[in-house]
């Protein structure tokens, strides 16, 4: 089985340095085997995705916009174990908020960009994961999604 930076090389994915938070919190927060990442809001091209699911940006955009957090969150995780994300013994809940319009009912399908690729990364035995997706009237800077995730590490 290939590692998992020969995955993400493969994927053409270079994960990013850790972020400085744009408030009053921290990237992330360890806890015994436990690290609990904050939300990363969508960015594209390094300013935030904006937009609202169902009024302006489709599930086929809003799902690559997950798929950019998970990324970023991967970075992040990254940072938290050292650079070696090997260290991850299971991605254990993501939780996605996603700036839709009232009628708009897909945020689980935009939620999978996210899912799909930590899947592909860490193969389904680590990278499998309990989930919940919302729908929410707005997300900090206007952004399309929002998600956060806890891990499991050694």
């Amino acid at each position: 089985m290939s590692s998992i930076s020969q995955r993400l090389a493969a994927l053409n994915i270079t994960l990013p340095p850790l972020a400085t938070p744009a408030a009053a919190y921290v990237p992330f927060v360890r806890t015994g085997n436990l690290v609990f990442v904050s939300g990363h809001i969508a960015r594209k091209d390094g300013k935030p995705w904006v937009g609202q699911l169902g009024g302006g940006i489709d599930t086929d955009e809003g799902k690559r916009a997950a798929r950019a957090i998970a990324i970023d969150l991967m970075g992040t995780l990254a940072a938290a174990v050292g650079g070696d994300l090997g260290r991850v013994r299971r991605i254990v809940k993501v939780m996605s908020l996603v700036n839709s319009t009232p009628a708009f009912t897909e945020q689980h399908l935009v939620t999978n960009g996210c899912s799909e690729l930590l899947v592909e990364v860490f193969g389904p035995e680590v990278g499998a994961h309990a989930r919940s997706a919302f729908g929410v009237a707005q997300i900090p800077l206007g952004a399309c999604v929002e998600i956060e995730l806890v891990a499991e590490v050694q």
